[in-house]
Order: structure tokens, then C-alpha cells, then sequence
């Protein structure tokens, strides 16, 4: 199917967790099909979260509004629910309408202990990745949906880890993250028997390997030179930009036959390769065949016919 050709000008979308990484390439992309977007998080030109960052929901917006959208951005606590119950009613009475929920909200790369088992890992920073991961994407929903449903066509996309077939084989970091991951896959396949029959569609989504501002730090390097890294990482190859999932949420959100994915487990590369988008270098990297094919058996790192 060649790349969908409607626009998303009229709709608007709520990209919960917008201020980097996933969420904030998701917003831009529905941004430059037209839509406005709503992106909400806690780092503020006024005030960071615990993360510390530089990065934040007003630049988001900003960078939204430039790609041919309008973005705004909202500051907002999602493990608040009444920080999410007036986000949701800012929409209401601003919007009326509510079209794309993408609940991206994570925050917990800070806290997961790399293969820790249960019992060795911090226990109050599982339990609060834990809430950060599931309980926030549980909040938004519970207050956003109903304005979701109030026109037939919404769509949700639970932003995760993994697809579901990959997580149901693979052990993925600890105890806490397989939870976590495993978990918004399973509020996908929920909220599509929940949302259906009501005329909307629920999906998880996994990037792949994501250069996200984090990732990139953490190995030194800039999304200019990004190849940098292969020398000691050369798996990484198989990466891909924030944008590149971005684009296969604005696939969905304008594909009027969108329901056929309701309830199921999506990837970015599994996308690309049905709507025809492509990464920003017009590649179309196919990040969870390769784990499966190439990364996971020990073979040498070789893109070749998959990206």
C-alpha cells in the first residue's frame, strides 16, 4: 500500500509523555500532517523533572507548530489524576473533539537496574518505574477516553517495548521492565475489546532501536554522527530517528481502514513496510526481525535487507 495521502488537518491529538525520545518525534510528525496536538510532560522551561534534562514540552510544541501543525503544550504530572482530568478538559473546552490518544508517557530509564532479579533490584524504584509505566497510561485513559469516544474513529496507541510476540519469548532487562513493557501491550489488546464495538481502534506500538536525545548521549554521539558508535556498539546499525515512528502513528491516524489493527501489536518497521513511509535517511529499518534473525543468534551485524 502506497503511503496514505489524507492529511490529519481538523484532528486533534493528545501525545501524553511529548517532551523527547518517541513521543515528542510522534507529535511532530501528526504535526506535519496538520494536526493540532496537544503535548503534555513534566519538564518545563520552568521546571525539570527528575530526569534532569534540557529538553522540554514547550520546544515540542514549538517543533510541532513548525512542521505545519499547531502544537501546545501542556505541563502535566500524569500520576496526578487531576493534573490529567484538567488536561483532558482543556481539550474539551478548547477542541470539543479528541481524535489521537498516544499514551508514550515512560520515565523510567533512570530507575531499571540492568539484569537484576527481583529480589536485588531497588524495590521502591521497580515499584515507581512500575507507576510511571502502567498506572499513568491507565489515568490518561480513564479521563481521556470519554472525549475520545464522543466521535466514532478515535485511536489510541499504547507506546511500549517490544511487540507482543518478541516480549512472549524474550526475558528483557529485569523483572520491572519486562513487567512494565509486557504490561501497556496487554492494555492494548484491553482496551481494543473495550473500544471496538464503541467505533474506535486501540493498538500498541514499539519503535526500534530508537535514537532518541538519551540514546544518543549515552553513546557519546550526535544524530549527525550517529555511526560513530558502530565501532563499539555495531548493532546499532540497525537504529532508527524518533521520526520514524512518528510517521507510522500519522499512517495510522489517516488510514480510514484503520480498524483492522484494532487490539494488536504493531512495529514501527512492520508499518513502514504497509503504508510505504520511511525513516528521515528514506530507509526502512525492520528493528524486531533483525533482533530475531541477526542480534539475538550472535551473527555478525549486518543491516543488509533490513533496513
Amino acid at each position: 500500500m502506497a503511503e496514505a495521502q489524507s492529511t490529519l488537518e481538523g484532528k486533534v491529538a493528545l501525545v501524553a509523555g511529548a517532551t523527547r525520545g518517541a513521543g515528542r518525534g510522534i507529535a511532530v510528525q501528526l504535526g506535519a500532517q496538520g494536526a493540532t496536538v496537544y503535548v503534555s510532560g513534566r519538564s518545563s522551561r520552568n521546571a525539570r523533572s527528575e530526569y534532569d534534562r534540557p529538553e522540554t514540552i514547550e520546544e515540542t510544541a514549538e517543533l510541532v507548530t513548525a512542521a505545519g501543525g499547531r502544537g501546545i503544550a501542556v505541563v502535566a504530572d500524569h500520576l496526578v489524576p487531576a493534573e490529567v482530568e484538567a488536561l483532558v478538559g482543556r481539550i474539551d473546552g478548547e477542541q470539543g473533539r479528541l481524535d489521537v490518544l498516544v499514551n508514550d508517557i515512560w520515565g523510567g530509564e533512570h530507575l531499571f537496574e540492568w539484569d537484576s532479579t527481583v529480589w536485588e533490584h531497588d524495590l521502591d524504584k521497580g515499584l515507581r518505574l512500575l507507576r510511571l509505566a502502567v498506572e499513568t497510561h491507565a489515568v490518561t485513559s480513564h479521563f481521556a477516553l470519554p472525549l475520545l469516544l464522543r466521535r466514532p474513529g478515535g485511536l489510541v496507541v499504547e507506546m511500549t517495548d517490544g511487540t507482543a510476540e518478541y516480549n512472549a519469548a524474550a526475558y528483557r532487562v529485569s523483572f520491572f521492565y519486562d513487567l512494565a513493557k509486557s504490561s501497556v501491550l496487554r492494555m492494548a489488546f484491553a482496551l481494543g475489546h473495550e473500544l471496538g464495538p464503541r467505533g474506535a481502534t486501540a493498538v500498541a506500538l514499539t519503535p526500534g532501536w530508537l535514537r532518541s536525545e538519551m540514546m544518543l548521549d549515552h553513546f557519546g554521539v550526535t544524530e549527525e554522527n550517529w555511526r560513530d558508535a558502530l565501532d563499539k556498539v555495531p548493532h546499532f546499525a540497525i537504529s532508527e530517528t524518533p521520526s520514524y515512528v512518528g510517521r507510522a502513528v500519522a499512517a495510522l491516524a489517516a488510514d480510514p481502514e484503520r480498524a483492522r489493527w484494532n487490539g494488536q501489536s504493531l512495529s514501527s518497521g512492520q508499518l513502514a513496510g504497509v503504508y510505504g513511509f520511511t525513516d528521515l535517511d528514506g530507509s526502512r529499518p525492520d528493528c524486531w526481525r533483525y533482533l530475531v534473525e541477526v542480534q539475538d543468534p550472535g551473527r555478525p551485524a549486518d543491516t543488509a535487507g533490513y533496513r
